[in-house]
């Protein structure tokens, strides 16, 4: 598998992932009904940096990377990850997160924080455990699931730095 940063000309491949995921509203709060122009704002231009996953010479999977607050905060990044449902299982997540803990100490941060973790979406959860994150917040029925009603929001976080 290889990562590389995304390019404009990437999007056009990470939208159908992006439209997959978001419209199954099990995630991300994004809008579920989130155009192809929105998405690439909120994939492609608001980050720092975005990346892509290869495998065969196909994008699999995608992140972003941004600071998570301005002034005092600006040490923190935040990160989000999207993996094509026929890639899941493979390994994808993995290393994307385990790339953008090496990119968020290559651009200088001390930590990485992960604001709006679904406390339903397990998978994640552990193997952001498994990856050094901690969950340090709950937010009781933070996240509207379309199947599960209101649930938890985990804010999950890592310190970077010595």
């Amino acid at each position: 598998m290889q990562i590389r940063q995304a390019t404009a000309a990437d999007f056009d491949t990470i939208w159908p992932i992006f439209a997959e995921i978001v419209r199954a509203g099990e995630t991300y709060a994004y809008p579920r009904d989130c155009d192809k122009a929105e998405a690439q704002r909120l994939w492609m231009e608001r980050p720092r940096q975005t990346y892509v996953a290869e495998l065969n010479s196909q994008i699999v999977g995608t992140y972003y990377l941004k600071t998570n607050q301005a002034g005092p905060g600006d040490h923190v990044c935040n990160c989000g990850y999207m993996v094509a449902s026929s890639a899941r299982g493979q390994g994808v997540a993995s290393a994307l997160c385990q790339h953008s803990l090496r990119e968020a100490r290559r651009f200088g941060y001390r930590a990485m924080q992960f604001n709006f973790v679904a406390a339903t979406n397990e998978g994640a959860v552990r193997l952001w455990q498994k990856l050094g994150f901690e969950i340090v917040g709950r937010l009781p029925k933070a996240f509207n699931h379309p199947v599960k009603g209101y649930v938890d929001a985990l804010v999950m976080y890592q310190w970077l730095g010595d």
